[in-house]
């Protein structure tokens, strides 16, 4: 009895090993990727995240399912995201938002440079200043002198603290010495509603999605952040144009990130899929229509070496701007 106990046991050790070596045989991928979005869908970043997926799930040969986890502007996500198995089928749409995030809160179970493996930068995109459709503030001017009328009265709104909409508010009103309350959201897809609502009398909301209720009538762009006009709002000016001043020069990036021990061979695989997927016509086109410019990286250490060189930039400007978590 005790030998075929024994014989038993080896059989299921041979028959486990046996299975995990054909599991690790298997292609990649084998089974669908899940990419997770740190921020609201229909907002600016989820609908970029979807228009990528189809071409880089054509590039991969396997399916992709997108999934959106908010909570505390991005953290919620970055932490399900590195608590996942290191297998390549779980990543994260990152963006400088997790970045600024482990700025301001060191304790976070997450960081962009060791509790992930970056694979490619996707995007850039500045914020664009806007006001209601039926707001009579004609410009940046005119809503300076407003603010400076009524302090401490007028509020902007923004996705959650420490995204960029509240980097580019709260650098606007540092730097001018204005008083401006900021307002938080859940998610930068309330920005809008909250603006045309009148809740909120101006916001920052990245060019993903602003443009859109600007160019349906729903909300009239002031100027963009970045450091030239946006090709789809070519008459309104940019912050450095009109104050000329480089740290209201601010453009948000995004990218694809994945569990830190994931194999090198996986991670260059989806770089390179991720790398054809953005050299499509129609997506590139996408991207441009509402603001956004495609930025491929080099390689996944030419993003990592990106990654650090910006973490600076931003602490500076979170400092120089007062914002701090709750």
């Amino acid at each position: 009895m005790r030998l075929l106990k024994q014989l038993t046991w080896t059989g299921l050790c041979l028959l486990g090993a046996l299975s995990a070596t054909q599991a690790a045989a298997q292609p990649y991928p084998s089974r669908p990727i899940k990419i997770v979005v740190p921020f609201a869908a229909g907002g600016g970043p989820d609908i970029e995240t979807r228009r990528l997926a189809p071409k880089l799930a054509q590039a991969l040969g396997g399916p992709i399912v997108v999934e959106n986890r908010v909570g505390a502007a991005g953290i919620l996500a970055a932490e399900v995201v590195t608590q996942a198995a290191p297998d390549g089928y779980t990543v994260l749409a990152g963006s400088v938002s997790q970045v600024v995030q482990k700025l301001l809160r060191p304790q976070a179970q997450f960081d962009p440079l060791t509790t992930f493996i970056p694979v490619t930068q996707t995007s850039s995109t500045p914020a664009v200043l806007v006001v209601p459709a039926d707001s009579p503030i004609q410009s940046v001017k005119e809503l300076e002198a407003l603010i400076r009328s009524q302090p401490g009265q007028l509020n902007y709104g923004s996705g959650g603290i420490g995204t960029a909409a509240h980097l580019a508010g709260a650098a606007f009103a540092s730097q001018l010495k204005l008083q401006a309350i900021h307002v938080p959201y859940r998610g930068s897809v309330e920005l809008m509603p909250a603006l045309m609502g009148k809740q909120i009398q101006f916001a920052f909301p990245i060019a993903g999605t602003a443009v859109p209720h600007v160019k349906s009538g729903k909300a009239r762009a002031l100027a963009v952040t970045g450091a030239k006009r946006l090709g789809s709002l070519p008459d309104v000016p940019t912050l450095k144009e009109i104050y000329n001043d480089e740290l209201l020069v601010q453009e948000s990036w995004g990218g694809l990130w994945v569990p830190a021990g994931t194999p090198a061979a996986v991670v260059q695989q989806l770089f390179a899929a991720t790398h054809k997927a953005l050299q499509d016509p129609e997506l590139r086109s996408h991207y441009q229509a509402t603001g956004s410019e495609i930025e491929a990286s080099e390689s996944p250490q030419a993003f990592a070496r990106f990654m650090a060189a910006e973490t600076p930039k931003w602490a500076k400007l979170i400092q120089i701007a007062g914002v701090k978590a709750d």
